[in-house]
């Protein structure tokens, strides 16, 4: 079901963007090093925001030394930091992991009743053709909880990534109006992206945000978009290269960092 969107000549003016959007630069994901290299503590890289906005208008990632958590929302970064916060992210800034798309939804669904976060996961599971393939999802609404973390600022020499996620400030929102951006990435890509649902969140006024650890949707709009193509780029910097991406437990690694 195909989204209606805003009407009138602004509404037509829109969707004539997003089409010509997504036939120039494509429905591919544009994602810069991998999760593997992020849990072993590989945590300076070499692509500004910039550069990544050039990929696409919507994603998530985190920047050099993990200063935040990075949310990009209609062509516009936001970097959100541990007291809970959410400002502009400046471009030049680089990121060592993070994951865009242009985002021209497929499916809409109406959410009218409150649901927990696997309710919302499994509406959206059900609503897909499969999974296999990558889905970016942008969920809209009224929230009567969200529990955000941002990781804290590192430091040379760094510590793994599972090690530098104790260090993480919660913040709970309650009663609060935003956006939920993320993927939903299929189970195979675990450990060169998160494999299921990663997330951050923002609220509508930009000023608050984190990675979605939990949440309750009290009423909204889920918008997804599928995509079957990944253009993977990796990093040229030495801490990459001299890497050990060979990890044997990166699944219970990255399942241990989500979910907090």
């Amino acid at each position: 079901m195909k989204i209606p969107g805003p009407v009138g000549p602004a509404g037509i003016v829109l969707r004539w963007a997003r089409v010509v959007l997504a036939s120039r630069h494509g429905r591919d994901v544009y994602q810069t090093s991998t999760m593997g290299a992020l849990l072993q503590g590989v945590y300076e890289g070499d692509v500004t925001i910039r550069e990544l906005l050039r990929h696409g208008d919507f994603g998530l990632g985190t920047f050099n030394r993990l200063d935040g958590e990075m949310l990009v929302l209609d062509g516009v970064c936001y970097q959100l930091r541990s007291d809970g916060s959410a400002t502009l992210a400046d471009t030049e800034q680089r990121t060592p992991f993070a994951a865009v798309t242009w985002f021209d939804a497929d499916h809409s669904l109406e959410v009218s009743e409150p649901c927990g976060r696997a309710a919302v996961k499994a509406l959206i599971d059900q609503a897909l053709q499969s999974t296999n393939l990558m889905v970016a999802v942008r969920v809209s609404g009224e929230f009567s909880m969200m529990r955000t973390r941002t990781v804290t600022e590192q430091h040379p020499p760094y510590r793994p990534f599972i090690k530098a996620t104790q260090d993480q400030e919660e913040v709970t929102l309650t009663d609060v109006r935003g956006t939920l951006a993320g993927f939903r990435m299929p189970e195979f890509e675990q450990g060169i992206a998160v494999a299921g649902y990663h997330s951050h969140f923002i609220t509508t006024d930009h000023s608050h945000g984190g990675h979605a650890l939990d949440y309750r949707l009290v009423r909204g709009t889920v918008e997804i978009s599928v995509h079957s193509e990944l253009h993977l780029r990796l990093p040229s910097t030495l801490d990459f290269l001299s890497a050990d991406l060979t990890s044997a437990d990166i699944d219970e690694q990255i399942r241990q960092t989500e979910e907090g």
